[in-house]
């Protein structure tokens, strides 16, 4: 099968690298080729902190998927997450200079590029720009101003930060693994479209990420991303609390939270042990499960408390802001035991497990269709789309898929190509592009 054919998402996670070949079948399904998984060595907290490590992990996972479906990985599109990603609200405005004429696509442009160019801490630089809603000369509420009239646009953004060093690392290390960055998208962003309805971001919902290294929340209100947060705790901090607590090695203490772990406390019995084998022929250890799911419930409450923290930081409890669909728990995390139970007694809110597979053609490999790979299907999901945006239907995709081998080698896209394809290609778009040349260019 040609490369043009498929799409492939890699999740570079705290504690495990997943990268997944798909395609859309003909129901306009995501239908799973191969997948790829490896330990993830070198990050920590969704940040990479060893390059070789990471690189190592990133051709295990790559090999893996490409032996699994026979295919050959080139471009991929990957997620960025960690403690340093923050996010804010901003408004602007753009004074057009003809009001006779109606707004269009450059105008948007125009506005969301001047946001691009608003000056951010040292070291860090914008990710995303989400406009919200437009006003057009004082005419507030609109979710569409192209076609419409109007001397003054003005827009609410939500604008996504992160560290550029952070982002470069983890383009320096798709690139050493030989692979091409196609394109970066934010997980929390990523997850919400693997495993969110449009009634449930239309009604209100947050959706809580819980991986290894982070805990990432995105809010949607009337369909339209409204905040994002990571929150740098994860699994693996409660695997080092039963670790610490229980005075046992880490991947005892791991097998533990999976086997026997649960977020609420009430229900063990005092009489309920489990024996540890001892190290190198000593005394095997007895726990008490009360004990490991107190341990677990303390750490799981501190976490979900933050999170219920920066929902209420959103406004949800203002009666316009209620997120009337409550919250979706996804990610590896997501699985432990009675955690549902635990999220709603603390929050109130209605809470529900959320599975990618609605978007996943029917006879996938039902392990995919874990909490686990959200993040993953998502990527492989935002990698389908990307590629319809540069194949679209209007009898010059020819022309612009050469236009995008241009853009993907660092080299200025030109000519009738580039005019034809210009309303599509998004500020986010261009700044990969910059990314990608920076790559090249600091070899």
């Amino acid at each position: 099968m040609e490369e043009a054919k498929y799409s492939v998402g890699l999740d570079i996670g705290t504690t495990k690298i997943v990268a997944i070949i798909g395609k859309e079948n003909e129901y306009g399904k995501i239908e799973v080729l191969g997948i790829g998984r490896s330990k993830s060595l070198g990050v920590h907290r969704g940040v990479v902190n060893n390059i070789t490590q990471t690189i190592q992990s990133i051709q295990q996972a790559v090999e893996e998927a490409q032996s699994d479906s026979g295919l050959k990985i080139g471009a991929v599109t990957v997620g960025i997450a960690g403690q340093h990603i923050r996010s804010l609200q901003h408004s602007d405005y753009i004074t057009r200079a003809n009001s006779e004429e109606v707004i269009g696509e450059e105008d948007l442009e125009k506005l969301v590029n001047q946001v691009y160019k608003l000056v951010m801490l040292p070291g860090e630089e914008i990710i995303h720009v989400l406009p919200q809603e437009y006003k057009v000369d004082g005419q507030a509420e609109i979710k569409q101003p192209i076609g419409m009239y109007g001397g003054r646009l003005e827009a609410n953004f939500h604008v996504v930060v992160g560290q550029i060093s952070s982002i470069k690392n983890i383009g320096r290390c798709i690139k050493s693994a030989g692979l091409d960055l196609e394109n970066i998208t934010l997980e929390p962003l990523a997850s919400a479209n693997a495993v969110l309805s449009q009634e449930e971001k239309e009604a209100g919902v947050a959706l809580i990420d819980i991986g290894g290294g982070t805990t990432d929340l995105a809010i949607f209100k009337d369909g339209i991303i409204r905040h994002t947060a990571v929150i740098p705790f994860g699994g693996n901090v409660i695997t080092e609390d039963i670790k610490e607590g229980c005075s046992i090695i880490e991947k005892q203490a791991e097998l533990l939270k999976i086997k026997f772990g649960s977020a609420w406390p009430g229900e063990n019995k005092d009489n309920e042990i489990v024996s540890i084998p001892g190290l190198r022929g000593r005394e095997p250890k007895e726990i008490t499960l009360k004990n490991l799911s107190k341990i677990i419930h303390a750490r799981v409450v501190e976490i979900i408390e933050q999170v219920y923290l920066e929902i209420k930081n959103y406004g949800h409890e203002d009666q316009k802001k209620k997120l009337i669909a409550g919250i979706v728990l996804t990610g590896g995390g997501s699985q432990l035991k009675h955690l549902k139970q635990l999220v709603e007694y603390i929050t109130g809110m209605d809470t529900r497990i959320g599975y990618p597979n609605e978007h996943l053609a029917g006879d996938s490999d039902t392990e995919i269709a874990s909490p686990t790979y959200a993040t993953a299907v998502g990527l492989l999901m935002n990698a389908v789309e990307n590629k319809h945006r540069h194949t679209r239907k209007d009898g010059t995709s020819e022309a612009q898929e050469s236009e995008k081998e241009m853009v993907l080698e660092g080299a200025p896209a030109s000519g009738k190509s580039g005019e034809v394809d210009k309303p599509r290609r998004s500020v986010f778009d261009k700044w990969t592009d910059r990314l990608k040349e920076f790559l090249d260019n600091a070899e």
